[in-house]
């Protein structure tokens, strides 16, 4: 998203940095990494990492974030979702799944594709256009990036929005207002991206070490 400020950390380049050996020990063509986990996690922040750490070994990967996809405007979703009931709406049918997977098989076929981005300064929906056919690896992040379709490696990071509540009340990013509304969304999207955690094949635990599931 335009706008928005990442707050790399050491943790963020250590975990990084074992996510690319991984990337490299079992690199393909068109090679898809995916990351989830809850808000404030550091999934921006890590897919920032790892696609500027594989330009080092010569692999052009770009990031895609599933933010820019959800089905309500975002001056308009806080609204919507106390209107519908938070417990009702907040979660996977939130995002237009369609078109991520449409922009993942353009990424696979390389072609050209067009994308919404939002600007975080004015709140409006730009369109991003992406020539694929020079990019070698997609890093899709978000809430609930690894249950996208394709993906080669899906990762999660295991913090949850109480372990990280320090950081969504003095963040400076700015992203929400923080009140009983925006809680009661983090709730719910805890229980929606916790459901996801078997799906990983890396867990990023609450220490930001990386263990492999074994499967």
């Amino acid at each position: 998203m335009l706008g928005d400020i990442l707050l790399i950390q050491e943790k963020h380049k250590k975990v990084g940095e074992i996510i690319i050996e991984r990337i490299l020990q079992n690199k393909k063509e068109k090679f898809i990494v995916a990351i989830s986990g809850e808000s404030g996690s550091g999934k921006t922040e890590l897919a920032h990492v790892i696609a500027k750490g594989l330009r080092k070994h010569g692999i052009f990967a770009k990031p895609l974030h599933t933010d820019n996809f959800y089905n309500t405007h975002p001056l308009e979703r806080r609204e919507w979702r106390s209107r519908q009931g938070i417990e009702n709406v907040v979660g996977y049918n939130e995002y237009k799944w369609d078109e991520i997977n449409q922009v993942i098989d353009d990424f696979k076929n390389d072609r050209l594709s067009e994308m919404p981005c939002v600007d975080l300064v004015t709140e409006q929906v730009d369109k991003l256009t992406t020539d694929f056919s020079e990019v070698d690896m997609l890093i899709v992040d978000g809430l609930y990036a690894i249950k996208s379709e394709g993906i080669d490696i899906r990762v999660f990071i295991d913090l949850t929005y109480l372990e990280t509540k320090e950081k969504h009340t003095k963040d400076s990013r700015g992203k929400e207002v923080m009140d009983e509304v925006r809680w009661a969304t983090l709730a719910q999207e805890h229980k929606m991206v916790q459901s996801l955690k078997p799906l990983a094949d890396l867990i990023i635990t609450k220490d930001y070490d990386v263990v492999e599931v074994k499967k």
